[in-house]
């Protein structure tokens, strides 16, 4: 696996997460998400910020995680992928890393079939999971969150 220079380091549930810091647009606190209608179960709804419109995607659902309240600590990581600008919220930022390819094995060679995931990074104290964010949404999904914005 390609690791790059440097990781942005959050959290979901206690389970430490990563983006290449690259992607990452900017992190801002949480703010109101307004539901989008039609779009995809994975979109909770949408932000504006600074005029743009950006889509807030659920990753706790794609990644099988308990729901819960949102809290006045948690964060929302603005990033880009390859089509579009997508926010998601975080329940804490840990912090930007340097990450070394020895450091990462392809999320392929650990376990097959996670295709959200790039690499799974390894610290001292357990591992943090490096997300691919241009496989997030599903083809499907992507279609739908485009209707319902353009229909917003």
């Amino acid at each position: 696996m390609d690791c790059p220079h440097q990781i942005i380091h959050f959290s979901l549930a206690g389970v430490g997460y990563a983006l290449d810091l690259a992607a990452v647009e900017k992190v801002i606190p949480i703010v109101e998400i307004t539901p989008l209608p039609r779009a995809p179960d994975i979109v909770e709804g949408i932000i504006n910020m600074r005029g743009k419109i950006i889509p807030i995607v659920n990753i706790r659902q794609r990644f099988r995680l308990p729901d819960r309240e949102l809290s006045l600590s948690d964060r929302i990581l603005i990033a880009r992928t390859v089509k579009r600008t997508i926010g998601f919220v975080a329940d804490a930022i840990l912090g930007v890393m340097d990450c070394g390819e020895e450091m990462v094995e392809d999320s392929r060679d650990v376990c097959p079939g996670l295709e959200y995931l790039e690499g799974v990074m390894k610290i001292q104290d357990g591992v943090i999971l490096i997300h691919d964010l241009d496989t997030f949404l599903s083809l499907d999904e992507s279609e739908l969150l485009d209707s319902a914005l353009v229909s917003a």
